[in-house]
């Protein structure tokens, strides 16, 4: 119903956002059980998640590639070695599992990182993590676009 709702907002991944946003309040509240995976739901989820990842990667893209590949070296390098650092930093800094945190820093989505944090007992840990970042991410970069955007630094 959140995820619905969320729709007239226009905020980029509304839907996403909304039932993210409606699960954790009916979830916070006590008026829900946290909800589990169906038998063989979970499987059939990353099976889905690869194909539709796989299936993105269209001729176009190779083609793309040719001018892509170094900014997509360097930004993906950078973004590991950010999460890593800053996932380390924050377990010791704050005394959190290392885990939890480097799976939460990763630069990943949040069904992704939330897959693999599951398989280490913390599913539920990353996915909060990925979830307030993802929320965050949502309603301030469209705001920062807009503004850059006004102010002529960049040109949609």
């Amino acid at each position: 119903m959140f995820g619905a709702l969320a729709l007239k907002t226009g905020i980029p991944a509304a839907p996403l956002a909304g039932a993210l946003i409606g699960a954790s309040i009916l979830s916070i509240s006590g008026k829900v059980d946290i909800a589990e995976w169906p038998i063989g739901t979970r499987t059939i989820l990353e099976i889905g998640i690869g194909t539709v990842i796989g299936t993105s990667l269209t001729k176009d893209s190779l083609v793309d590639i040719q001018n892509l590949w170094r900014p997509a070296i360097l930004i993906t390098f950078t973004l590991v070695i950010t999460g890593l650092a800053i996932g380390l930093w924050t377990s010791r800094l704050l005394n959190i599992d290392v885990i939890t945190t480097i799976l939460g820093a990763a630069p990943g989505g949040i069904s992704g990182m939330s897959l693999i944090g599951s398989e280490y007992g913390v599913g539920a840990a990353v996915a909060t993590l990925h979830a307030i970042r993802l929320i965050t991410v949502l309603l301030i970069l469209p705001l920062v676009v807009k503004c850059l955007n006004i102010f002529g630094v960049i040109k949609s």
